[in-house]
């Protein structure tokens, strides 16, 4: 393994380039060289205080540093130029969810990493949560049998939104892209690509015309993985508390995980096993740029999570809800999906 540490930057200080600041400022193979965000005095500040160099300029921190490795978690609406500029450097780059605003975005990012032989991977940091993944090896060691239905639920509450988020051209889509990201990508992790998914999206404007202008604020997504293998997801900014559940139902167990805690109960709702958890996101976003870092420094060793192309499959999964909320008729990822791999 080399000796030194990787040069990194950042893009966009927003809530989530926050956490990946300090937490690849926790992460021993991670060296902060710079920082961007279109705040400047915001910039400054963080800058200051993790000794690295400012930008309110996206495309200079690119050009002006060779760096090792990018994080994004600017929107792509703003940097995306900037973001092929970077892997055209031979920068590793590393997205908050979701890996595009489309699939055909998503996949031309991976494609021309792929060209230039650097990683692009995405943030799924739940892939780290303990929770979550007390779920994986449960599922893994077959100690739940005939699973037949899985379920998500995810709600914002109160939770501010950026402006941008409401615009689809900017944002690329609302609830089921931006809030929902995360559980699509722990049921495909688990349970693979569904051969057909169903979808239903609303929001709460006062007329037609403005919807049409708006990104959806509520979704209804069922999916199909087999005929005896359903799933469905219920994601919400409209109503409140805000919440993430993601549940597995067996032949007699139902699993239950959510942000800290994982459950076990038979089939009446009795609880078997109960866990609780302390992590949090930034404990669970210093595993992942580890995985990252180490990915990079030996990868023959240390396997990529999350990588940009095991995303497309989030992605097709995605772009198909938002299809079929078109079309009114169920709709196949696995054909999208493939679309991005022959390409």
């Amino acid at each position: 393994m080399q000796d030194t540490r990787l040069k990194t930057g950042i893009l966009g200080l927003n809530e989530t380039g926050q956490v990946l600041l300090e937490a690849a400022c926790g992460v021993d193979y991670l060296q902060v060289e710079a920082v961007a965000d279109k705040d400047a005095e915001l910039a400054e500040r963080l800058a200051s205080e993790h000794k690295c160099t400012a930008y309110d300029d996206y495309r200079q921190l690119v050009i002006q540093n060779q760096l090792d490795c990018l994080l994004v978690a600017a929107g792509l609406y703003s940097c995306d130029e900037y973001v092929r500029a970077a892997i055209k450097k031979k920068f590793n780059v590393l997205k908050a969810a979701p890996a595009g605003r489309g699939f055909e975005e998503a996949a031309e990012l991976v494609r021309l990493a792929e060209d230039e032989g650097v990683k692009f991977a995405v943030a799924n940091w739940r892939r780290f949560a303990k929770s979550y993944l007390a779920l994986r090896d449960f599922l893994q060691e077959g100690r739940i049998e005939n699973v037949f239905l899985v379920t998500g639920v995810r709600t914002s509450g109160d939770k501010a939104q950026p402006g941008w988020h409401s615009d689809p051209k900017l944002a690329g889509g609302g609830v089921l892209l931006r809030d929902c990201y995360e559980l699509v990508d722990e049921m495909v992790w688990n349970f693979g690509v569904p051969g057909h998914v169903y979808s239903v999206i609303t929001n709460q404007a006062g007329d037609r015309q403005k919807r049409l202008y708006l990104t959806e604020d509520t979704a209804l997504v069922t999916l199909k993985f087999t005929d005896t293998f359903i799933g469905n997801l219920v994601v919400s900014r409209a109503f409140g508390p805000g919440q993430e559940l993601l549940k597995v139902y067996g032949k007699d167990k139902v699993l239950t995980a959510g942000s800290n805690q994982f459950n076990v109960s038979d089939g009446l709702g009795r609880i078997e096993e109960e866990r609780r958890y302390g992590d949090d996101e930034l404990c669970c976003m210093k595993k992942l740029l580890e995985n990252f870092a180490l990915s990079i420094l030996a990868p023959e060793e240390n396997q990529l999570v999350s990588s940009g192309r095991e995303n497309l499959k989030n992605m097709a999964v995605i772009e198909s809800a938002y299809l079929s909320a078109r079309t009114g008729m169920a709709e196949e990822p696995g054909r999208i999906f493939q679309m991005g791999s022959v390409a």
